[in-house]
């Protein structure tokens, strides 16, 4: 990793991994000097989940989808061609790789699997702006890529999610549908618990209604916020005000919510996790895969598209980066805090700080091999 591009990064985020692992850490002694904090928080609830839990979900969703220019949809029409590259890279090859990798390396690790196949579908709202600046990528393509990636995430998550959760197991297991919905029953009545793995995640009751439901509270919500905060204060404060004062001081805000949230998740079954570290490295393995090779691919298909450095640079990065708080919200809010699909979740954010800045570097080495006619050097800072 370059010190150099590290150092280009906010304090919070040059150091979220150090952060996560804190909280991790903080979680596991409140879990062992205070057992009786999962009856505290599950006094109150919203649905299934606690209401402190909740309001730190949401509020972890809110900073980043208040800085979304959603305005810049309006330019979806000038771009058409990167417009569509995008939908297709974010939201037919992201989760199809996502997939396969999850049942490649994880075909006896249900609650796991399903895990990473919905932080596969979680595309990138906020860090992408990060990779994009450093990259020198194309920062209005970007508003543009992030506002749309925003909307059209709550239009399609729900149905892909059911899709590459119930629906594709089922086929791949040749178990009928009702079946891999309804694994909780056959649990009930005794169902060896191999015979339940071969349904593709059948332990758990997935329908399209639940993951809906998650997705419209806490994806709903902060994005019905953010654009009304949005819209509201930058009509009566204007848009430098927005983006140069308040936006700055509301971002930081958010990492709030997901250390809160990975707190009290690790509060909750620190002693389970720490007990399986080899799990840990069974999830980050293909976690790892997806990054390089959703960067990769989307690269080289951009460029071989004709796409300008600049763009190719940022068509590659929001493909290749995942809004990993709305997949730790999903996760819990359809599975629990304490489920394995939450706790593959959260371990995303564990390396795509690590991850995505090498690839910031990897992808002024590709401009060097595949960019050669344009003359927009590379800092010297990022090549040291």
């Amino acid at each position: 990793m370059t010190g150099q591009s590290m150092e280009k990064l906010s304090l919070l985020d040059r150091f979220l991994t150090l952060w996560i692992f804190l909280a991790m850490a903080i979680g596991v002694l409140l879990g062992a000097m205070f057992p009786e904090i999962s009856g505290f928080l599950n006094e109150l609830s919203l649905d299934t989940v606690s209401l402190p839990i909740a309001i730190g979900l949401i509020w972890m969703m809110y900073p980043p989808l208040a800085r979304v220019k959603y305005e810049e949809l309006s330019r979806l029409l000038g771009a058409k061609k990167a417009f569509g590259v995008s939908l297709v890279q974010n939201w037919i090859i992201g989760p199809a790789l996502m997939f396969i990798l999850a049942w490649i390396f994880l075909p006896d690790l249900p609650e796991y699997r399903i895990g990473l196949v919905i932080v596969g579908l979680a595309r990138c709202i906020a860090m992408v702006l990060v990779w994009n600046q450093l990259a020198r990528g194309d920062s209005e393509l970007c508003a543009v890529l992030v506002a749309l990636n925003s909307v059209f995430q709550m239009i399609m998550y729900s149905i892909l999610a059911y899709l590459y959760i119930t629906l594709l197991p089922s086929l791949l297991t040749g178990t009928p549908t009702w079946l891999a919905e309804s694994g909780w029953v056959l649990g009930i009545l005794g169902v060896p618990s191999w015979i339940l793995s071969l349904t593709g995640g059948a332990v758990v009751n997935v329908s399209i209604i639940d993951i809906a439901k998650g997705v419209l509270i806490y994806l709903g919500i902060p994005l019905f916020a953010g654009m009304i905060t949005r819209y509201t204060l930058v009509k009566r404060r204007g848009i430098e005000w927005y983006d140069g004062y308040f936006v700055k001081r509301l971002a930081p805000t958010a990492l709030i919510g997901l250390l809160f949230t990975v707190v009290v998740m690790f509060s909750l079954q620190g002693g389970k996790i720490l007990s399986l570290p080899s799990d840990v490295l069974r999830i980050a393995i293909p976690l790892l895969l997806y990054f390089v090779l959703m960067f990769l691919i989307s690269y080289v298909m951009s460029w071989r598209l004709g796409f300008s450095y600049e763009e190719t640079a940022t068509i590659s990065f929001t493909a290749a980066s995942n809004n990993f708080e709305l997949a730790i919200a999903v996760t819990i809010g359809v599975f629990g805090i304490a489920s394995g699909q939450a706790f593959a979740a959260v371990i995303g954010p564990l390396l795509e700080v690590p991850v995505l800045i090498n690839m910031v570097n990897v992808s002024y080495w590709l401009k060097k091999k595949l960019f050669k006619k344009e003359i927009t050097p590379v800092p010297k800072e990022i090549t040291r």
